[in-house]
């Protein structure tokens, strides 16, 4: 199973989306899932409330730090990220992506999960 399916997998297996994205990438950041788990529970469903930033793009942007930490800020790779997610996506808050106040769907969270998967992978 490649990296997005198997994030996608652990989304339907109990994690939310920021967890998936997180856990996806265990081996290469060296850390056990359920840590991971414990670092993104809060960040689910647009932090909770649907009104923030999607939890897979929340997510991905801290796989990336935690890949390239230099000892300061990546604030061009974490725009970059940002911006490859909005355009695949076709927007990066939670409610926006589900259609809550449209009733139109944008992209569906295993999308999501699975995008920002291959955004990572590609920065």
């Amino acid at each position: 199973m490649d990296r997005k399916e198997y994030a996608n997998h652990l989304k339907h297996d109990g994690c939310n989306c920021c967890q998936a994205v997180l856990c996806a990438f265990a081996d290469e950041l060296g850390m056990p899932e359920e840590e991971l788990k414990k670092i993104g529970v809060a960040f689910g469903s647009g932090m909770g409330h649907m009104e923030g930033t999607c939890g897979a793009l929340v997510g991905a942007e801290m796989v990336m730090g935690m890949k390239n930490y230099q000892g300061k800020p990546m604030h061009k790779n974490a725009s970059e990220l940002f911006r490859a997610f909005e355009l695949m996506c076709q927007a990066t808050l939670c409610k926006d992506l589900k259609g809550r106040d449209t009733g139109v769907v944008l992209c569906s969270c295993d999308d999501c999960v699975r995008n920002a998967v291959e955004i990572v992978e590609k920065l």
